[in-house]
């Protein structure tokens, strides 16, 4: 098989319509716009969410709720998830990382209380629920804020 052998799959590639092209094309005169108005001219196009004047739908319906743009949203993870290591490991977020328990890490980690720990764990990260802090202590672990 040769470079110039090589033809695309048949239907795939189709011709495009010419229009605005004479009236026995089919697609000639106003070239499949209809007549007039604002969509049949050049560069008439009408945004996203506009509906004519009238109060668009995205400015009618109530808001609600806060977005807190400066946010640092944590990783979460289960204290059930911290079995993978061996027991007196010690457990920072390079750790989970690696473990492959998170799959990024930009602002830090939160360890939270499901689930059950059955290994003697160093746990440093970012932030703990009281429950996991307990169950990690329970199990002879400690917890270190970082």
């Amino acid at each position: 098989m040769k470079l110039s052998e090589l033809s695309p799959a048949p239907g795939s590639v189709k011709e495009a319509k010419r229009k605005g092209r004479g009236i026995g094309t089919g697609n000639g005169k106003t070239a499949g716009r209809g007549s007039k108005g604002q969509k049949a001219r050049a560069g008439g196009s009408i945004r996203a969410g506009f509906e004519g004047g009238q109060m668009p739908l995205v400015r009618r319906i109530p808001k609600r709720g806060f977005n807190n743009p400066f946010a640092k949203p944590l990783e979460c993870v289960n204290v059930s998830s911290l079995n993978v290591f061996e027991d007196g490991a010690t457990v920072d977020e390079q750790a989970l990382l690696k473990a492959g328990v998170i799959s990024k890490c930009k602002y830090g980690v939160k360890i939270l209380g499901n689930g059950e720990l059955s290994k003697k764990l160093t746990v440093c990260v970012s932030a703990f629920s009281d429950t996991a802090k307990e169950k990690i202590e329970a199990a002879g672990g400690k917890t270190e804020v970082v």
